[in-house]
Formats: C-alpha cells, structure tokens, sequence
C-alpha cells in the first residue's frame, strides 16, 4: 500500500511488535479494544459488535473531562487479518465524519497497519489533523502498541517534515539536543557528552525559577539513522546517581528505545519507547504506570519545540 495520500487523506501508519492474529484480534474483540482505543484519559463502554462486512459497532466514549461521545462504527468490508473499511464518528443523530480504510500485513512476527482517513475536502482533512493532534488522538495508535507489548512500556509517535538523516542528527548532536529535549520552561546544557556507543553524557536542566536538575545518558546502541538506545537517570551536581527530585519513587533507570522511519523523502516518524530498566519496586513500577498521561504531555511539548526547532534550521 502506497504511503502517498490524497490531499483530502489523512495516512497513518505504525510497525507492532505482534502477530497479525493477536493485532486483529486487539481490535475486534470488545474486551480488549476497552484497554486501548481513544486518547490517553479516555474509556469506553460497547454496547453491541458486530465487526463483519454490514456491521456495526455502537460504542460510547467517556471523557476525562465526563462528557460522553457516542459513536457507531459502521463496516462497509471486512476480511479477517487483511483489512477493514468503515464509517466512523457517526451516530443516529449525525452522519459520519469520514471513512477509514485500514490495512494489516505480517513479516517476521510484526504487523504493520496503514490506515487512511478519507474526508470530503482538503480543508475539513487539514482542520481534523489539528483537531486530532488537539485532542490527542494520536496516542490512540500508541495505547494499542503498548497493549500489546510484554512489558509495561510506554509508547508515542510524532511525524516531523524533515529527513531521517536530519532528524537523525536532531538526537545525537549536543548543539541540537539541547534546543528542544528538556521539558516545556526549562533549558538543557551539556556539561560533558560522549555519544557514541558506550558513552555517556552528563547534562543540567534549569527552569526560570532557579530549580536544575541533572542527569546522565549511558548509550548502549546507536545505529545511524535509524536507531537509538540509550538508559537515563537522575543525578546529583557531582554526577552521582540521584532519583528524581519531584517524585521520589519515580525508577531510578528509565531505558528509551529511539526508532526512525523514512515515511517520505523529508518526513520522518519518530517513535519512543520508554521502559523501567533493570530493578524496580512494585511501588516505582506502579508509578511509571501511572504516570503516562503526563509522560504523553511531556513528550508532546518537547517534541512540540522539535518542530519549531526544526523550521528555524532548515
């Protein structure tokens, strides 16, 4: 299926680490679709499925916020561990927002979904894709890659307009690292680097209210430019290993897998995968788990001066 999308398109596409049978199923069985579908902070509650060719799926989403949004899916083809197409975001009292054409193919025990969002104008498809970066819907997307993961890790994906080897460059040049990494009202300075292999870089954040806080990334793998692994932890002024000063039971070692995916000659997806690394209570477990929401809008507001960093330097 070819990434190359109509302007009235919206093209999402995503690599998950699990057999199309257990993707397909992730999807189609109400159950499981309970643990991951909508944005971060949403839920939902089924009230008939019936995923085949003419059938539908009437469902209700609950809020953070506890407004309600109800929906009916309706399938217009479906064929079991290759595709589906339905109308979505309509109900009895409105009709659909736009069609969905979805894809799923397997290689070497992965599955790659592609799915396009087809809507009636380019206009009302450029005012969606803001509405959904908004609303956060993308992490709709991340929420099923941890679903169906085999260990508790979170996930986000971003799509930036530059090159891989841009955006490559972006992660591992200190200059560029530090113009966008640290949380939104802080600034980041490298105080010694290394990034190589085995390396390490040890580096402050400070914030307009004279708060610093330090850390050290030790990299395990860099492979150009598709590739970075590297463990974090917090530190000390003299580069000791210290836990995080605003929550004490955070993990000490997070591990962040980097992945980079050429979408298109100057598009490029990014996608995070942040896990607890090596030893851990079930209290620090439990707090990483229940810190997603505000890791997805951390990351957002980094990768959120990413793209500004971006439009400056090219």
């Amino acid at each position: 299926m070819a990434t190359k999308n109509k302007p009235n398109e919206i093209y999402i596409t995503r690599l998950y680490d699990a057999p199309i049978k257990m993707v397909w199923e992730a999807w189609t069985d109400p159950k499981q679709v309970a643990h991951w579908w909508g944005p971060r902070g949403f839920t939902i509650t089924t009230h008939k499925s019936d995923v085949r060719t003419g059938g539908t799926w009437n469902y209700t989403m609950h809020g953070p916020d506890g407004v309600d949004y109800h929906n009916i899916t309706k399938y217009i083809e479906v064929e079991k561990h290759s595709h589906m197409i339905y109308d979505h975001g309509g109900n009895e009292d409105r009709p659909p927002l736009f069609r969905v054409t979805v894809h799923f193919s397997e290689t070497a025990g992965k599955t790659k979904m592609e799915m396009t969002m087809a809507l009636a104008t380019p206009e009302i498809a450029n005012e969606t894709k803001k509405f959904i970066k908004k609303a956060g819907g993308d992490a709709t997307w991340d929420r099923l890659a941890e679903y169906l993961s085999t260990t508790d890790r979170f996930v986000i994906n971003r799509s930036f307009d530059t090159s891989i080897d841009q955006m490559f460059e972006m992660w591992t040049n200190p200059k560029h690292f530090s113009q966008w990494l640290a949380p939104t009202g802080f600034t980041m300075k490298f105080i010694d680097q290394q990034i190589k292999p085995g390396g390490s870089a040890f580096y402050s954040m400070s914030n307009a209210d004279n708060m610093t806080m330090y850390g050290r990334i030790h990299y395990k793998e860099i492979t150009r430019p598709n590739r970075l692994v590297y463990t974090q932890v917090f530190c000390d002024e003299q580069g000791g290993i210290s836990r995080h000063p605003m929550a004490p039971t955070w993990p000490e070692t997070m591990l962040t897998t980097v992945s980079f995916n050429e979408e298109a000659p100057n598009k490029t997806r990014v996608t995070i995968h942040w896990e607890v690394y090596g030893e851990a209570t079930a209290i620090e477990r439990e707090t990483f788990k229940q810190a997603k929401p505000g890791m997805t809008q951390g990351w957002t507001g980094s990768f959120d001066k990413l793209e500004d960093y971006l439009k400056l330097t090219l």
